[in-house]
């Protein structure tokens, strides 16, 4: 009976042994910039935001709060949002690399994850691009944004890519 679940038990083995090292060098990674305030990639993505903002109209400034390790966006002369790690999608991305490594298949894993990972962060910054416009423009739909419908469009990229990677490159060869 185990031999009939022996290929779901590697590819979930594989699934926790990524994740599980993927955590770990991300919060190595968080540690070795403790007192500097908000880690450097969540600072890339905040000024990233802060430009396009103000290329569509909305100027935008960054406050540093080193203590709070955030970063406020000062929005049309308001503090509206604040970046925190957590904004910068980095746990979205570990459990998108986790799942497409646990189903490898050669070369084309590594593209496939290079090709979803700029797609996600492209849609993170829209995501934080967009809640900033929210904030600043129709502040009382806020909460409901930030909490529900921003984070079904981030998870939902990545069930999308999920089920376009084991459809399309994953499964391809056992369905031939």
């Amino acid at each position: 009976m185990l031999k009939d679940f022996k290929p779901v038990l590697g590819i979930l083995l594989r699934f926790i042994i990524i994740y599980l090292v993927l955590l770990f060098a991300y919060q190595l990674y968080l540690n070795s910039g403790k007192d500097a305030g908000l880690d450097s990639f969540s600072r890339i993505i905040a000024n990233q935001v802060m430009s396009i903002q103000n290329v569509i109209g909305y100027p935008t400034q960054l406050y540093d709060d080193v203590k709070n390790e955030q970063v406020w966006f000062y929005v049309k002369q308001r503090y509206e949002t604040r970046m925190v790690e957590g904004c910068n999608a980095v746990s979205v991305i570990i459990l998108f690399v986790s799942f497409v490594f646990a189903f490898y298949k050669g070369a084309k894993t590594f593209v496939f994850v290079g090709v979803g990972l700029v797609l996600l962060y492209i849609m993170n910054l829209l995501r934080i691009v967009g809640l900033n416009i929210v904030m600043v423009d129709h502040k009382e739909y806020g909460k409901m944004f930030h909490d529900s419908i921003f984070p079904a469009v981030i998870y939902g990229t990545v069930v999308l890519l999920w089920l376009v990677w084991i459809k399309f490159f994953a499964l391809q060869h056992e369905n031939s």
